[in-house]
């Protein structure tokens, strides 16, 4: 097993509408006990989580995002250097889930789309309160490429934690949002250069196209579906 001081960290950040449970996520992930008295989060904060994988050892700096929308412009200061994005909705609030595409423009506008990414839907627990069903996650994450998860910070964060490792992982390229055709023969030229490139350490994973856009998806959005 690789030292502490061999370790290499990876930051991640979750994004979302304020409410949905980002907070609860990264604090049990972390070892936390679930809050359910945990408010709005009102200022970046983060948490480090270690990972062992392939006796290689990996510290995740986990970043708690302002979900508010007049925090904006704070939130994306931060959003430069992340390596992972995982866009975070609350099953029984259908608007977290439709600003799904205002976080991932906003995010893009800034990071390009040099990042691996994951959608979260959290608050399963509350199945019965549910007004997003799995097949309209399954639909949405699909038609942007981007695996997605269904989870519960409060009866199972384990799950999430293993999504993150999933993240952490796969190359950066593996999760692509939609791109322009032109741009088919340089992802396929990327992918068989992953192929030959398996047994590199995951930190040297090339940055390119983990997410497929439409074009118009990169321009900034003069309106928001809330955050």
């Amino acid at each position: 097993m690789s030292n502490e001081d061999n370790s290499h960290e990876i930051k991640a950040i979750l994004v979302g509408k304020y409410g949905v449970g980002k907070t609860n996520l990264i604090n049990t992930c972390v070892g936390d006990k679930f809050d359910p008295s945990s408010a709005s989060t009102i200022a970046m904060s983060l948490r480090p989580k270690r990972f062992v994988i392939n006796n290689k050892t990996y510290i995740v700096n986990l970043w708690d995002t302002i979900g508010q929308e007049s925090y904006l412009s704070m939130n994306k200061i931060f959003f430069k250097g992340s390596e992972i994005v995982i866009f975070v909705f609350d099953i029984t609030k259908k608007e977290s889930f439709e600003a799904l595409d205002f976080w991932i423009g906003n995010v893009v506008e800034i990071l390009g789309t040099d990042f691996a990414c994951g959608i979260v839907g959290n608050k399963i627990d509350l199945f019965l309160e549910a007004e997003v069903t799995e097949e309209e996650v399954k639909k949405y994450a699909d038609s942007k490429g981007i695996k997605y998860k269904l989870v519960s910070a409060k009866t199972d964060p384990k799950i999430f934690t293993e999504f993150l490792e999933i993240l952490i992982k796969e190359p950066m390229n593996k999760n692509k949002i939609k791109k322009s055709k032109n741009d088919n023969k340089d992802n396929k030229d990327n992918k068989e250069k992953e192929l030959n490139n398996d047994n590199e350490n995951f930190t040297t994973r090339k940055k390119e196209n983990s997410i497929k856009l439409d074009a118009k998806q990169t321009k900034k959005s003069k309106t928001c579906c809330g955050n």
